[in-house]
């Protein structure tokens, strides 16, 4: 009898143990982000379930390590320190790698669980570090926007507008269609969740245009605290698309205003969602920052010794959007300022590319106020910016920018002679028809614009990306391409250096 009741108690010791165990999940995947030449951001998060409960996944505590290894069998492999998973950084693990080697494929993976004893293993994933400004180097990179979850699934004002295809379920097309260019970087500009998307403002647009509401199909709503932004960001990377295309390609991140507080926001604007709260969630929700010393989202990564790139902060440090504009007026803030300038100054890449979340060149529409381009808004800081650029020969020194933002795709040129890529909204039910230049509705009445390429009709309007890859040539090459949602190309246009 004896016997009996100790092998009871191993099966249900064992059974215990194997809920345990199987009751954490990698719902979301795993990321790598902000790669330099010598470093990588990795982060996971553990989960309650594998699939979307009530609209949400919840987190679940535990711990968790990353191995990594130069081959894809993890010989010689290294490991972080074992980390904890807790609500108060949402259960997310996250951990800065330091120490590795220029222009080289890595392969990571996670070990997981409620203790250090019985750890699971996830899947192995892959990311390159940057070549540094020693090594000449290919690399590519995709620019995406507007990744509206609501619009995709559920409609832009109505059920009737939104995704119907059979592979729905898997999330965004054009991340499929990304991941078969296989490029090294996926750059997201912002807008990257959507807060205050759906609202009563939805419901209100869908009965002015004598469609039907949506129905009760979506348990999501407007983002109004904490739990409400962390959930946008959960049922966003659940998506298989997202998890397929992040296993093989590293990540760089900005923000913009619908996943900072809400359309057009500035710090000073009533919402329920504070400027301190939206800055914490950008740097949790996504690998962006080394969570061991924080520090601003701003900065310059020297992809190889041809390219480098400028990522820039366009919510933390602006003005009011309703200060009366003039000189004194700014979206960027002094020290980021400066802190561009200078480095823009300091550096010898072939190309020097900006990224920004908004636009400088456009055109626009006339009535907003909440970017370089419009004149109610930061137009005097970027003309002055244009000045600064010209007055500083950047118009031979291969200076680009690329924007997010702008829900349409375009090649424009300012009257200064800088030109501007609008990678434009990911999903084609986030995408509308863009302004043209000499547009009475436009922030460019007068046609000072020079446009090469823009998706300027309704009939023109897609989701997609943009991609941008550098040859190794002589002459070296930046090469710009326009693909739609389903890859088909649009547009391309391509700049050489010396």
């Amino acid at each position: 009898m004896k016997h009996i009741i100790y092998f009871l108690f191993l099966f249900l010791f064992a059974a215990f143990s194997c809920e345990q165990k199987t009751s954490l999940h990698l719902a979301q995947g795993l990321l790598a982000g902000e790669p330099t030449d010598s470093s990588i951001i990795l982060q996971s998060r553990l989960t309650a379930s594998d699939t979307l409960v009530d609209g949400d996944i919840m987190g679940s505590s535990g711990v968790g390590r990353f191995e990594i290894a130069e081959n894809s069998d993890f010989s010689a492999s290294r490991f972080s320190p074992w980390m904890t998973a807790d609500s108060t950084y949402d259960f997310i693990l996250k951990h800065r790698v330091t120490g590795l080697k220029p222009a080289t494929t890595y392969f990571y993976r996670l070990h997981y669980g409620v203790d250090q004893k019985q750890p699971m293993l996830s899947p192995a994933q892959k990311f390159k570090t940057n070549a540094g400004a020693d090594l000449q180097d290919e690399f590519s990179f995709v620019v995406v926007t507007g990744m509206n979850y609501y619009h995709f699934h559920y409609g832009k004002y109505d059920s009737l507008s939104a995704y119907s295809g059979p592979d729905k379920a898997l999330g965004f097309p054009a991340l499929e269609a990304i991941l078969k260019r296989r490029p090294d970087y996926f750059i997201g500009t912002g807008d990257n969740v959507y807060f205050d998307h759906p609202s009563e403002r939805d419901f209100k647009n869908a009965l002015k245009r004598g469609k039907a509401p949506h129905p009760g199909t979506y348990n999501g709503k407007e983002a109004v605290d904490e739990q409400g932004m962390r959930k946008k960001y959960h049922e966003q990377l659940y998506q298989p698309r997202f998890k397929n295309l992040f296993s093989e390609v590293a990540t760089y991140w900005e923000k913009d205003d619908h996943d900072y507080r809400m359309n057009d926001a500035d710090p000073y604007m009533d919402f329920p969602i504070s400027h301190e709260l939206a800055i914490k969630n950008f740097k949790e929700q996504l690998p962006v920052v080394d969570p061991a010393q924080d520090g601003p989202t701003y900065r310059t990564r020297r992809i190889n010794k041809d390219l480098q790139l400028w990522f820039v902060e366009g919510r933390d440090y602006r003005d009011s959007n309703d200060k009366e504009p003039g000189p004194d007026k700014t979206l960027w803030g002094k020290e980021q300022l400066e802190w561009l300038k200078t480095t823009l100054l300091e550096s010898d890449a072939a190309f020097k590319v900006l990224i920004s979340p908004t636009p400088m060149v456009g055109p626009d529409d006339a009535y907003k106020k909440d970017n370089h381009v419009n004149t109610l808004g930061f137009s005097h800081e970027g003309d002055a910016f244009f000045s600064w650029l010209a007055e500083h020969d950047f118009l031979s020194k291969n200076f680009y920018i690329i924007c997010g933002d702008r829900h349409w795709q375009y090649h424009a040129q300012h009257p200064s002679g800088f030109e501007e890529f609008s990678c434009g909204a990911l999903v084609d039910n986030n995408s509308r028809a863009g302004r043209l230049a000499g547009d009475p509705n436009s922030s460019d009445p007068d046609g000072l614009i020079q446009q090469f390429y823009i998706q300027g009709t309704p009939e023109e309007a897609s989701g997609g990306f943009l991609y941008v890859r550098n040859v190794v040539a002589n002459p070296l090459e930046l090469r710009f391409e326009f693909y739609d949602e389903q890859g088909s190309l649009l547009y391309q246009t391509l700049k050489t250096a010396m």
